[in-house]
């Protein structure tokens, strides 16, 4: 058996962490079928190859987040960490490899570098590129060099002109007046003794740059950008010399005129000022730049990966439009930018304009609203050039290329794909090549909007952190990639945002960007601050996520209490957002949903009071669970006053209002259950299968089908390709989720909606479903600890199979249909467990690590199940 090397806390690259007692993980490797560790060995060495703890062996099956067993760490604290563990048997495993990790500043107190901007106080429309730099002489060789830095806005650094690192769009978005993310780097090697020269280019970015819809506002956090950059490089001899940003530095602008996340960048290659980070620079013409007091907000190591480049993508096709236009088409809706390789003449400018998809032929543009998308080019004329913009970034699939010097070959052009670098946790395929697309949509809708924080759409004048998005998508997310780290430190943005508030009511968007006339409570949304943590507590096995929300959670469950005077009262109020987006309602009013938004809003009060209860329980706040508790069966039985009729019909007689009742467990009686489940079916039949749910629905419909005994009404539901449907969009082509289900209507044009995104990952949160029912994969305790392999065959499917990684290795599950045979196909990883409930079986049985294949006889249900038509009028189309 082998032992991989420990992660610390949620980070593959431990450097510059924030974390003084890092807990620990590692994972078993061994094809012993039934594996469990009873004992690990924790061993930590300093940089100096002195051990600092030694554990000995500890008797224990615990390999994840295992807390911390020596001193804590202090700033720039460096250590070797390694594993051992044992098995049944007398032997322990060999020594897993070290993981080398390495603490940053801790302490506001080791930051003598002061903020340093190039900007006046006051300043009109966008502001070019600012490069800034400082020579500085070394007496002496190196052993280490650490770079912290970060921005009141986006940077590259630079030394003796080599890029430092390869973040994009660093230091990504945060509350900047609450926390301010800094990063470090390894910079030894880029450093010499002698002459030397650093710098970095800033930009706009969240900071100053334009953000927000119907024109947004620019300067929402200040009016001055500012870099915070410290460069510690150690000598053999144990000196250190620092060097801090502070106003010896100089400042300049160069090539990258304007550069903006909505419009796109301005680059003009005449200005570009080679060598400007080279020691020896020129800087004649340079001005001082100013010094600003130190950062109000706490300065914070990452939780979570950065953004990167993650792949490229080639031309599928040049296409020449109607009007004769050029326009590339990449064959995949990304989020990115593009990067050219053009020769012409000096002042020649090449503009690239981009957008999600053609309407009849041309750049659908319209959905961008304010946003330009556009970039600018313009050549200096000295051959080959390649260009990327630096600081902006867009969500297109097209690319409409106008005034390139020639002919356009497609080897100059290629589109490059940013995200936020999350590791892949998560698959699912089975036989029906119209879901796997779908399933393969969600993933390309997750990668774009995961950029930073977790936004709503990437290409409009938006682009912000809507909680209710992320709070439906949360299971999808959590399964597909993991994001514990990056959606814990964006938990603590919210946190900080909402608890400054006196009515306890989270924004509606984090980072906050929004006017104060969207302050008004909305459930689904403001409940992102109780069961977002209690996802990632679900999927990562995590209680220090929901110790650490626990202000935010109890703040909105407080609010809620409020708002239904303290128990057992309905929340009422003027709008809700509700069941945004369901398929009814009128493309200029999103929020027209079939399901009363009060509905809604109570069932969720009734959600989040259950998981509050639960949460204050494992957080042995006795009184709260007991106060909580009381909240929740109050609530449970208005609701049930309110909106549900002794023979279980709802208020609202539609999908969404069935799938919460059925789900969140707000049917009190054996008749309303059985009436609430029939009913269920019929409006599934009269819809002829096609959706009728909006943001809330969406995630709970095949749920709610499954739990009412009605798991091929899902399967077909699943498959119908007439709009609004999850496979409508496919077939028109769509390569990423849809905000609305009939963004592009079935005749070519876009939906004439003010709000119509093509990549919009809240209407994928089906994935869940495909994940944890279709192939039967799924978390049965905290951090997959144990497992639960329920698979749900159906439709015409004949196989369907899920992975996923999980904290002690990976899990498999799969079924195919053989003849009359069910074959299922089972991977639990060591040290976990799994219950097993097959189709046919009346009881679960459990097994143990290790790869197990079952059979069972199996008949396929009738299918395709039949619609109910209105016998007064003609059949649906």
């Amino acid at each position: 058996m082998n032992v991989t090397a420990p992660v610390l806390e949620h980070h593959r690259e431990p450097l510059g962490i924030g974390e003084s007692r890092p807990r620990l993980s590692w994972r078993t490797e061994t094809d012993t079928p039934d594996w469990t560790q009873q004992a690990y060995r924790i061993e930590i060495t300093a940089a100096d190859g002195t051990v600092r703890t030694d554990t000995g062996r500890v008797e224990g099956t615990d390999s994840v987040l295992v807390a911390w067993p020596g001193d804590p760490l202090g700033s720039r604290d460096r250590a070797d960490v390694r594993v051992q563990v044992w098995g049944a048997g007398p032997e322990p495993s060999a020594w897993s490899p070290v993981t080398r990790i390495e603490t940053g500043l801790l302490s506001r107190s080791e930051w003598t570098a002061r903020p340093v901007t190039p900007d006046r106080e006051t300043s009109e429309g966008p502001l070019p590129t600012a490069l800034l730099r400082r020579d500085f002489t070394l007496d002496g060789p190196i052993a280490r060099a650490r770079l912290y830095i970060t921005a009141y806005g986006v940077y590259e650094a630079e030394i003796n002109g080599v890029r430092v690192g390869d973040h994009v769009l660093a230091p990504g978005w945060t509350s900047y007046r609450h926390r301010l993310r800094y990063q470090t780097f390894d910079v030894t090697g880029l450093l010499r003794e002698g002459d030397n020269a650093i710098g970095a280019l800033l930009g706009e970015g969240w900071y100053t740059g334009r953000l927000g819809f119907n024109g947004g506002r620019r300067d929402h956090y200040g009016q001055q950008r500012a870099l915070l950059a410290q460069l510690e490089v150690t000598h053999p001899d144990g000196g250190v010399t620092t060097l801090g940003t502070d106003g010896t530095w100089r400042t300049a602008t160069g090539a990258v005129l304007t550069s903006g996340i909505y419009d796109g960048e301005v680059y003009d290659a005449r200005r570009a000022r080679p060598g400007w980070s080279a020691p020896g620079h020129p800087i004649a013409d340079w001005s001082p730049v100013t010094e600003l007091p130190a950062p109000g907000a706490e300065l914070v190591g990452p939780t979570g990966p950065p953004v990167r480049r993650t792949q490229t993508l080639a031309p599928v096709e040049i296409l020449t439009t109607p009007t004769g236009r050029t326009v590339v088409d990449f064959g995949q809706n990304l989020v990115g930018r593009l990067r050219i390789r053009v020769s012409g003449p000096a002042g020649h400018t090449v503009t690239l304009r981009h957008a999600e998809v053609l309407e009849h032929g041309e750049l659908g543009v319209r959905p961008l609203r304010l946003a330009a998308a556009t970039d600018r080019y313009t050549l200096a004329g000295d051959g080959v050039e390649t260009y990327e913009p630096r600081f902006t970034f867009h969500g297109f699939r097209y690319a409409e290329v106008d005034n390139w010097p020639g002919a356009l070959d497609p080897a100059d052009i290629k589109a490059v794909v940013l995200h936020t670098d999350l590791a892949r946790t998560g698959w699912f395929a089975c036989s029906h090549d119209q879901v796997n697309q779908l399933h393969e949509n969600v993933v390309w809708g997750m990668r774009g909007n995961f950029l930073d924080v977790p936004t709503d759409c990437p290409q409009r004048d938006e682009r912000l952190g809507w909680t209710g998005d992320i709070q439906v998508f949360a299971p999808t997310a959590s399964f597909l990639y993991d994001t514990s780290g990056m959606l814990g430190g964006w938990l603590r943005d919210l946190a900080a945002e909402q608890l400054e508030r006196p009515s306890g009511v989270p924004p509606l968007v984090v980072p906050d960007v929004l006017p104060e006339t969207f302050s008004q409570p909305q459930a689904v949304w403001n409940d992102v601050a109780v069961l977002l943590p209690w996802t990632l507590y679900r999927r990562y096995g995590d209680l220090g996520v929901l110790r650490a929300q626990y202000p935010s959670m109890r703040a909105w469950a407080e609010a809620l209490a409020d708002f239904t005077s303290n128990g057992g009262a309905v929340w009422r109020q003027s709008f809700q957002l509700g069941d945004w987006l369901d398929p009814a309602a009128p493309a200029d009013d999103p929020g027209a949903a079939r399901t009363d938004g009060d509905l809604v809003a109570n069932a969720y009060a009734v959600r989040t009071a259950d998981v509050m209860a639960e949460t204050a329980r494992l957080l042995g706040e006795k009184e709260d669970a007991v106060r909580y508790e009381e909240l929740a069966r109050a609530l449970r039985g208005t609701f049930a006053e309110e909106f549900v009729t002794p023979g279980g019909l709802l208020a609202s007689d539609a999908q969404t209002a069935y799938a919460l009742a059925v789900c969140f467990a707000l049917l009190p009686t054996e008749r309303q259950r059985r009436g609430a489940a029939r009913r269920l079916a019929v409006i599934v039949r009269k819809a002829g299968f096609r959706i009728a749910t909006g943001f809330t629905g969406t995630p709970l419909i095949c749920d709610a089908l499954c739990a009412a005994g009605e798991p091929q009404l899902a399967h077909r539901m699943l498959v119908e390709q007439r709009c609004p449907s999850w496979l409508y969009p496919v077939t028109m082509g769509a390569t990423t989720v849809w905000e609305r289900w009939d963004s592009m209507l079935p005749d070519g044009t876009i939906n004439p909606g003010e709000m119509t995104s093509f990549n919009h990952y809240a209407l994928g949160a089906v994935a869940d479903w495909l994940h944890r029912r279709v192939a039967g994969l799924e978390a049965a305790e905290p951090g997959w600890r144990r497992l639960r392999i329920a698979p749900v065959p159906g439709g015409d499917l004949t196989f369907a199979k899920a992975a996923h990684e999980t904290p002690y290795g990976r899990a498999e599950a799969g079924w195919r249909i053989d003849g009359d045979t069910l074959v299922v196909d089972v991977r639990v990883p060591p040290n976990t467990r799994a219950d097993v409930q097959l189709p046919g079986d009346e009881e679960p049985f459990e097994i143990g690590a290790g790869t197990h294949t079952f059979h069972r006889p199996y008949q396929t249900p009738p299918w395709p199940p039949s619609p109910i038509h209105n016998p007064l009028g003609p059949p649906e189309d």
